[in-house]
């Protein structure tokens, strides 16, 4: 009752807090443009805190509207950028002694590109480094397994094309592919437009209907992108109304368009594009290697090779010339492409080791027919098997590596096509009879249609049960395999199975705001966010590259100034080879073999699996950053209501202390608790209601309630009529001065005795009677604490409610430590005081009055989430409200970042191993050399086995010790 309500935290930012308007107005000069900005601000603990920050702020000349919320600790400020900027208003809060740990504008656009042409970490730098040189960019993150980037930029500055174009110029391909509106987007198809004329009045009659945002017109393929506010309008109402216009014009029909399914279709293309590679250049470079590698050693069949065309010019010479030039000109001209770029932007990166190596072996080769054809005594060996070789070995490689990526985001893949493609949509009647039934396609549900569901038949969207009940399947969203019960009242979720029962739901949730939407959003923003132990692998492909070409001529020097002063054996040279050319082999097997792929992949692909198996399993993870630190955790601490207990409470006594009579004793609590949304209060509100089902929201003398206020942690008061009321616990009696008799403490006593708690009512300052109510807790929760002991991981209890009744339930759980009466700010003080103590905390919550503590723990995990699972304040949202998820997200992080070490292992290993083998640090001693083709083959299955290791998690499978 204390707390404060889901739906209040739901209203904008910064409700706790008044508005302070610098210029004593509420207007703003509309002549002037104003941009407003989003402080998150550490430390912000109470009211003085906001009213510091708000007093330093108002000395600057520029700024319009200040306000602060020491409950979300964040600051929304109104400027005039002209005259002040951001970074200002940062820099005062900071100097004020608070931490801004994050800012963003509210004006601020994101779209979504598809890049192609990346091949490792120092790749998605380039581009990232190229976006932000644009204006108007703020923020873009590029991920190279997913090939995507995210960009945030100002409209008002910037557009599209332009970041397009800065990708484009940076060397790579870029494909707009979306933005963060494009759940409210509905794509139309209009056939047998004549003019651009009409496409023009189509544009002019849907921007004047109410709720249109947007209107997008590709003229040339005739199809129409709406962007809507669905409370206001939806795409069956908009193809409706184009469809009107088209009657009244005559000249088009409009349909519904279907999107295809832009990732599946470019992956396979991109696979597709690399198979096709490899077996062009299979097709040249094995009768190359064939030509010099096989057949002169098997005469008489490899005597033509040696037949002179002129002078020493041979025709396996010339034969391989011919097939060798294709592979490294067409074939391998992705690779220049690539160097060119990479060059361009003062950077290297695999391709450009690729091309040096490739080129040093080709255009030595030429050299050697050109010496042959000139001279009657030359006895050279041309190496077009090693450049054609190479390029086969890596486009193996890549093809193998695209196919395994590919594999990386399965679960993601199949959580976006849990959702049906059609729904049969009904009509209703005032009385409920079902009038008519059409089946329509899922892209034109709008928010309160009715939808018959039958049984077998998935869920197209979020909505609420109005006739019928059955059990659904909830697996695919919540990982739970048990059916659950619904009946009329009851929400489903979208793609979950309809397992029996015919069911008719209310639509209540389409488009982006479906809880399947949202989860994908989630996994796809945590997918595309860098962990920090990825740091590593950024640092390392910086000079990477540079030292490897140093490696690589320091080789060469290295073998051919000993080899020409006869420093070892010329037994040591194979045949037809001299110094130069041993170790130039030696020089291209270490810039081969040194590739930076496997490195970059090692992080980005292991998330990848990781969230997706996650989500598939009913736990979100926001990201690396909180994948990394979860696997750290050793402190748990729980809320109590709704978390370690059901959070459905039962009243299951009541009292009256005073000669109130029972009837205005109801009234009177259902007056005030109809107010609060806290499980409790709802408890209370139904129990009065049960004893007097004739209960009225008012008091017998007709007055209303009054004055509202919530005291967090404590309880609500309020005037209802001319009497002060008070509902709540001690503390909040306490603090209003209303004396607690021996008959009140007893039955506190009593109750607390048995974990159940006590709801006292007080009228005009004396307590007139109390209820008590009880909070099962939830079944798994002593495992899960014992479960997480056995992890030496600590649990603690930190709750609102009284000591007696947090100590009881503390006790039959197993948890040791408890923090009793606590509020929300004093819950997030309690996360950093086990912080100053070296602990790395977790903070498992409801995600509504512990956003506070959500925000000051280390992994803030929200639980009981339900179809809401955008909750801002959590890294982790627990799905299914099932705490054995808390040690499936821990314990998923450590066999992530355990798996993401193993990669760098085989990354590294590869390097370490295969650079002095390459280098030719084994061949004085045991005669062992890593050809360039060979040293190609290993670049290659470097990146393939860092992909598979990835992917091994996808056998990730919950504790065995606490599943059920």
């Amino acid at each position: 009752m204390g707390n404060n309500s889901e739906e209040d935290m739901k209203l904008p930012l910064l409700q706790q807090s008044d508005a302070v308007n610098l210029d004593g107005s509420r207007a703003i000069d509309v002549d002037v443009k104003v941009t407003t900005v989003i402080f998150k601000i550490g430390g912000v603990e109470c009211a003085s805190c906001s009213t510091s920050i708000e007093s330093m702020l108002h000395k600057l000349n520029g700024v319009k509207r200040i306000n602060v919320s020491p409950i979300q600790g964040q600051a929304l400020v109104e400027f005039v950028p002209e005259l002040v900027s951001a970074k200002t208003i940062k820099d005062t809060i900071e100097a004020a002694g608070f931490k801004v740990t994050e800012f963003l504008e509210q004006d601020i656009a994101v779209c979504r590109l598809k890049i192609s042409g990346m091949t490792c970490t120092s790749c998605s730098e380039s581009i990232e480094s190229s976006l932000l040189t644009v204006e108007g960019v703020k923020k873009a993150v590029v991920g190279l397994a997913l090939e995507v980037a995210k960009i945030n930029y100002d409209p008002n500055v910037t557009n599209t094309t332009r970041i397009l174009k800065a990708v484009v110029d940076a060397g790579f391909g870029a494909e707009l592919i979306g933005s963060e509106n494009d759940g409210n987007k509905v794509h139309i198809k209009l056939q047998g437009i004549i003019s651009a004329q009409d496409m023009d009045s189509v544009r002019q009659y849907l921007e004047v209907i109410n709720g249109v945002n947007d209107v997008e017109m590709d003229i040339k393929e005739g199809i129409v992108v709406v962007s809507y506010d669905p409370d206001l309008t939806g795409p069956r109402s908009i193809l409706s109304l184009i469809q009107d216009c088209s009657r009244g014009s005559g000249s088009y029909q409009a349909s519904l368009y279907i999107v295809e399914k832009q990732r599946d279709k470019e992956r396979h293309h991109e696979i597709k594009t690399y198979r096709n590679q490899f077996f062009w250049s299979c097709f040249f470079s094995i009768p190359v290697f064939v030509f010099s590698m096989v057949l002169p050693m098997v005469p008489p069949y490899g005597n033509w090779l040696s037949y002179k065309v002129h002078r020493m010019l041979t025709v396996g010479m010339v034969t391989r010339f011919i097939l060798c030039t294709p592979v490294q000109f067409i074939i391998g001209r992705r690779f220049y492409v690539g160097s060119y770029h990479a060059l361009r932007r003062r950077s290297a990166n695999m391709d450009v080791l690729v091309a040096l190596g490739t080129n040093a072996a080709y255009f030595y080769s030429v050299y050697t027919l050109i010496k042959a054809s000139l001279s009657d005594k030359f006895e050279g060996q041309d190496f077009f098997e090693t450049s054609t070789m190479l390029v086969s070995f890596i486009l193996l490689g890549k093809y193998l590596e695209s196919m395994a990526k590919g594999k990386t985001s399965d679960a993601l893949a199949k959580l976006m096509d849990l959702a049906p493609d059609t729904a049969c949509l009904v009509t209703v009647n005032n009385e409920g009879t079902v009038l008519s039934e059409t089946e329509i396609n899922v892209q034109l549900i709008e928010r309160n249609d009715v939808l018959k569901i039958f049984p077998g038949s998935k869920f197209p969207i979020d909505g609420v049960v109005v006739d019928g009940q059955g059990y659904v399947n909830e697996s695919m969203i919540t990982g739970e395999a048990t059916p659950v019960a619904k009946h009329v009242g009851d929400r489903v979720i979208g793609g979950t199975v309809n397992e029996n029962g015919c069911l008719l739901i209310k639509a209540t949730h389409v488009g982006s705001e479906t809880a399947l939407s949202q989860i994908v959003q989630i996994v796809e923003a945590a997918q595309l966010a860098r962990a920090p132990v990825q740091k590593l692998a950024d640092q390392i492909s910086k000079f990477f590259v540079p030292t490897v070409v140093a490696a690589a001529v320091m080789t060469w020097l290295g073998w051919f100034i000993p080899g020409l002063a006869g420093l070892y054996p010329k037994t040591w040279i194979p045949k037809a080879m001299d110094e130069f050319e041993l170790a130039l082999q030696f020089a291209i097997s270490v810039l081969v073999v040194a590739c930076p792929c496997a490195l970059g992949l090692s992080t980005p692909t292991a998330i990848m699996v990781a969230t997706g198996k996650g989500a598939s399993q009913g736990v979100l993870i926001k990201g690396g950053n909180a994948l990394e630190k979860a696997h750290k955790v050793n402190t748990v601490v729980f809320d109590k209501t709704g978390t370690l207990t059901v959070g459905k409470p039962k009243v299951v006594s009541a009292i009256l202390f005073t000669r109130i009579s029972m009837e205005e004793f109801c009234n009177t609590t259902i007056a005030v608790e109809a107010n609060s949304e806290h499980p409790i209060a709802k408890a209370v509100v139904e129990y009065a209601k049960n004893r007097l089902p004739n209960h009225k929201t008012q008091t017998t003398n007709g007055f209303t309630v009054k004055e509202f206020k919530v005291e967090p942690g404590a309880g609500v008061g309020c005037k209802v009529g001319p009497k002060t009321v008070l509902i709540g616990n001690k503390r909040l009696m306490r603090s209003f001065n209303v004396p607690i008799g021996h008959e009140v403490e007893n039955y506190f006593t009593d109750n607390e005795n048995l974990a159940r708690t006590c709801v006292l009512v007080a009228i005009d300052g004396t307590i007139v009677g109390a209820v008590a109510v009880t909070d099962p807790v939830k079944p798994e929760a002593a495992s899960v604490v014992s479960y997480l002991r056995s992890m030496n991981i600590r649990s603690i209890m930190v709750t609102g409610d009284n000591w007696s009744t947090a100590t009881a339930i503390a006790k039959e759980i197993g948890i040791e430590n408890v923090f009793a009466e606590t509020d929300p700010l004093g819950k997030a003080e309690k996360i950093k005081e086990l912080q100053a103590k070296g602990m790395v905390v977790a903070m498992v919550g409801d995600g509504i009055n512990d956003s506070p503590a959500l925000v000051a723990a280390n992994v803030g995990m929200a639980i009981g989430a339900g179809t809401d699972v955008a909750i801002e304040a959590a890294d982790v949202v627990l799905i299914k409200s099932d705490l054995e998820d808390v040690i499936t997200a821990i314990d998923l992080s450590k066999k992530t970042i355990f798996r993401i070490h193993v990669n760098y292992v085989w990354a590294l290993g590869y390097n370490v191993l295969g650079v002095p083998v390459a280098a030719g640090v084994l061949f004085p001693f045991i005669g062992v050399r890593l050809p360039p083709w060979l040293a190609g083959a290993c670049m290659a299955a470097s990146s393939v086995s860092v992909v598979c290791s990835s992917l091994l998690l996808q056998t990730y499978k919950k504790p065995f010790a606490y599943s059920r």
